[in-house]
């Protein structure tokens, strides 16, 4: 069993990220989004050395293994668990909030609009955030130097030991799964930053100063989004920073590289994200999908904004007012796709349980108590294709275990 007592907090590997593209013109919405997905001829992806980026034997799909038109068995999903491209709804109906004067006058707006998005959604996207333009700009571009450079400056970071404070990876746990995902991944913890930065990668040779000025910033912005999600349930400002304990911080970078077959596998399967709160900066490129309402919709990227999500946490704390919305990721045949999601959890010993002001006859508790680390050590022992973590923690399976 992995334990979090005697390593820093772990990073966690759902991240709510993630691409697929945007149509042009207008039709259907499935037309689209398998025309996009599907209009280039398949072909062998390219590194940048002109190699195939295949993975093989459990190494990185960018490390340059050579295939042909197909990618490699170890990728296909069966036919019915396959992405239906003609069922998404190509759609703005994403709330946008608008964070501009928060702590001012618009600070109730802001906290009805969160609310609402919450309840509905468990996403929302943020515009004037705060986080410099620039510096958004320079942390994708380090995240993408980061894994177009010379294989052998990133290949010590490679491991499957998701204790590791810094590592480099592929798909999501290979070590649990039977289909593999179209991902390669960094992952590395941020906070607190000082215990951390001298574990990070020193190539790109400005990627520390960039993504420490950038982790700063989105933990800034994260603490104020948390405020307002206090607010929003009805708690003092500072419930859940408090309940949080010490704080963790991880973020990931993902990448996806243009795939041959991008109707047959996944960059990321449906799941829900394990932490609190999941900040995730996408590049132009659209990719990450909602499931609403029975329907998946694509969350088509804005300009200089952040996709906020709901994490598991955030459910219980809230006694599912607020849910842990089920997102994915496609990969697509055209190009290659970063993002990166920052991911805010608990410290691993904070006790988590739905807020007693949440509780009454009418809404008894629903999840069962228990430490982060606990959460932890269940979301790594199963693959994304299982159930839900969350399922493990509702009272009924606590009462259900205890029977046996």
């Amino acid at each position: 069993m992995l334990t979090l007592s005697n390593v820093h907090p772990t990073p966690l590997d759902v991240e709510i990220a993630i691409p697929e593209l945007s149509p042009a013109v207008e039709q259907p919405a499935g037309e689209a989004i398998t025309t996009l997905l599907t209009a280039v001829k398949p072909i062998s992806s390219k590194g940048p050395d002109n190699s195939h980026v295949i993975r093989s034997n459990g190494r990185l799909i960018s490390d340059g293994i050579n295939c042909g038109e197909i990618i490699p068995d170890c990728y296909i999903r069966p036919p019915s668990e396959r992405p239906k491209l003609k069922e998404v709804v190509l759609s703005d109906f994403i709330p946008l909030v608008d964070l501009d004067n928060f702590n001012g006058s618009a600070r109730h707006r802001v906290i009805r609009s969160i609310r609402h998005a919450c309840q509905h959604y468990g996403f929302f996207q943020i515009v004037n955030h705060g986080v410099h333009e620039t510096l958004i700009r320079r942390m994708v571009e380090v995240a993408r130097e980061f894994f177009t450079m010379p294989a052998e400056y990133r290949e010590h970071l490679y491991s499957e030991d998701p204790s590791r404070v810094v590592r480099l990876s592929t798909s999501f746990n290979i070590q649990r799964e039977n289909v593999f995902n179209w991902r390669d991944f960094l992952r590395h913890h941020c906070y607190p930053l000082e215990d951390y930065i001298d574990y990070w990668p020193t190539k790109p040779s400005d990627y520390r100063e960039v993504a420490s000025k950038y982790c700063t910033e989105v933990r800034a912005l994260t603490l104020r989004l948390l405020e307002a999600i206090s607010e929003s349930l009805g708690l003092e400002p500072d419930f859940l920073n408090k309940v949080l304990g010490k704080h963790g911080q991880h973020m990931a970078i993902n990448y996806y590289p243009r795939c041959p077959n991008p109707e047959l596998t996944y960059g990321l399967p449906s799941h829900t994200d394990p932490n609190a709160l999941t900040v995730l900066l996408q590049e132009q490129i659209s990719g990450l999908q909602v499931l609403n309402n029975g329907h998946w919709i694509a969350v088509q990227p804005i300009p200089n904004s952040f996709v906020v999500n709901i994490g598991d946490q955030l459910q219980v704390l809230s006694n599912g007012v607020y849910k842990s919305a089920i997102h994915r990721a496609l990969v697509n045949s055209s190009v290659s796709r970063i993002s990166i999601p920052t991911f805010y959890c608990p410290s691993p010993d904070a006790v988590i349980e739905p807020a007693s002001p949440l509780i009454d006859p009418d809404n008894p508790a629903r999840y069962r108590k228990f430490t982060y680390e606990e959460y932890y050590n269940k979301f790594w022992s199963k693959s994304l294709d299982d159930k839900t973590c969350l399922d493990y923690f509702t009272v009924h399976d606590c009462q259900q275990v205890s029977k046996r």
